[in-house]
């Protein structure tokens, strides 16, 4: 090859590498401002667990009265009542208005329910912030899947789907390691101020180009694909995606999960997916973390504990980015469904010991610390982020709202009735029967995704609706 010709071809490899690295920067940075919301979600989640013993202790609940074990369960599972109504508003208005406005409409909740906190007065108030928090909660996560997963390339879309999760582990880390040490109205202010940077910015994301070839601006869609270095996609995303083959009110797409083979098997894989997820216990032992050791009688220090808890659950969740578009999926949720099975046995045999008044309990104090440390390492290593990707992966492009919406209400439903019924399940079944029934689904997650669960890795959203078809 004559050297000219040598040099031109080096040439334009080295100006796709360079418009490849602006794309994939391009592609961070949005998701960086998405996943600021995500901080407030996990924020939201872990709330009750430090701010529960606040409300319980004279010394420093606002309210005027302390509240009740009942009362605390409610504002534990509460949350769950907004959440299981946030995505419906998602799915409404994201086909209707656009993604980045429904993630806005999510900001603007999470401000709403920490100005209730900052300002509470009583145990009504502490209700509707977790039921405005939990809305704020459902609209973010669900605008989040969506949005991230139609504007991120292929070779990175589950990396950057598994970091929405992520985030918001770091936003409980953030609740467990500073809530416990200062006062009520602190905790609001915390969350005011990165609710507030959240939605402002969101204002300088553009709308996904999906939502714009399905409303018929090619022009909007090419722009934005062109911007995210994604410039060989504009056509096959015009053409799947245009508002010519996109054509339905919001009735039909709700009609056409269920009619399309496609569409009901990715409701099917994402809810029980999901319903499993959170039988293995995670919501129980994050709203109520500080009470689960304060009642195994563990000798570690509950807040302190509950700061490793975090700390782990940070440290664990970043392998499945390292590894979802390597390994895949399936391999990464099989050995973390494993894991968390084996140590909510342990937890569970703890909780035996200690009803039959063992004498070994004396010696092994540090095992409930120990086992959740294992559970949570293992959870998030691959149970608890890649249930996400796959969500923001599956359904056809009308439906992928409303069917995300259905499938995490449906199973925010399975975490609601968990959450709220767990004191009654501790005080009739004890706490080992309760953590070996959380053992137990485990193993039904692993045989589930070892014979329903699809290989996602390396496939476009299109070749994905093909393969379920």
């Amino acid at each position: 090859m004559p050297l000219e010709e040598n040099n031109y071809v080096y040439t334009v490899i080295q100006d796709k590498r360079v418009k490849m690295d602006k794309s994939i920067k391009h592609q961070l940075l949005i998701v960086a401002c998405i996943n600021i919301g995500q901080v407030i979600v996990g924020y939201s989640v872990g709330w009750s667990a430090p701010i529960i013993p606040k409300l319980q202790d004279p010394d420093r609940t606002p309210l005027p009265e302390l509240i009740t074990d009942f009362q605390a369960s409610w504002i534990g599972s509460l949350l769950y009542i907004g959440a299981m109504v946030g995505p419906y508003v998602t799915g409404f208005l994201s086909n209707l208005i656009g993604r980045k406005p429904c993630l806005i409409i999510g900001g603007i909740l999470n401000i709403v329910a920490y100005i209730l906190v900052v300002t509470t007065k009583n145990l009504a108030m502490i209700y509707a912030i977790r039921i405005v928090s939990g809305l704020g909660m459902g609209i973010t996560i669900v605008g989040n899947i969506v949005y991230v997963g139609e504007i991120a390339s292929t070779h990175i879309r589950g990396i950057l789907l598994t970091s929405t999760s992520i985030i918001g582990i770091t936003g409980t880390l953030l609740v467990y390691s500073v809530v416990p040490f200062v006062a009520y109205t602190t905790t609001g202010y915390i969350a005011l101020v990165i609710s507030f940077a959240h939605v402002v910015t969101l204002m300088f994301i553009p709308e996904s180009p999906v939502y714009n070839a399905m409303k018929g601006d090619d022009v909007g869609a090419a722009k934005t694909l062109n911007l995210l270095g994604r410039s060989s996609d504009v056509e096959k995303v015009l053409e799947t995606y245009s508002s010519k083959s996109q054509e339905s009110t919001n009735f039909k797409d709700w009609i056409e999960i269920f009619t399309i083979k496609s569409n009901r098997m990715s409701l099917f894989i994402t809810f029980t997916l999901g319903a499993l997820q959170q039988f293995s216990g995670v919501a129980v032992v994050l709203f109520f973390a500080t009470s689960i050791f304060e009642l195994a009688g563990s000798s570690v220090r509950s807040d302190i504990a509950t700061i490793i808890i975090g700390v782990t659950r940070l440290v664990s969740s970043l392998i499945a980015p390292l590894f979802i578009e390597r390994s895949g999926r399936k391999v990464l949720l099989l050995c973390s469904m494993t894991a968390c099975a084996l140590s909510l046995a342990v937890l569970g045999l703890y909780f035996h010991l200690e009803r039959i008044g063992s004498h070994v309990l004396d010696n092994i104090g540090w095992l409930p610390l120990f086992a959740l440390i294992i559970y949570f390492f293992s959870y998030e290593a691959g149970f608890g982020t890649i249930p996400n990707a796959i969500v923001g992966e599956m359904f056809r492009a009308n439906v992928r709202s409303n069917g995300s919406a259905m499938a995490i209400t449906l199973t925010w439903l399975v975490g609601f009735a968990l959450t709220s019924s767990f004191a009654a399940m501790v005080e009739n079944l004890g706490g080992d029967v309760t953590f070996w029934i959380f053992g137990g689904s485990c193993i039904v997650s692993f045989l589930f995704t070892f014979f329903c669960v699809p290989e996602t890795k390396g496939k476009t959203l299109k070749e994905i609706q093909d393969m379920l078809s």
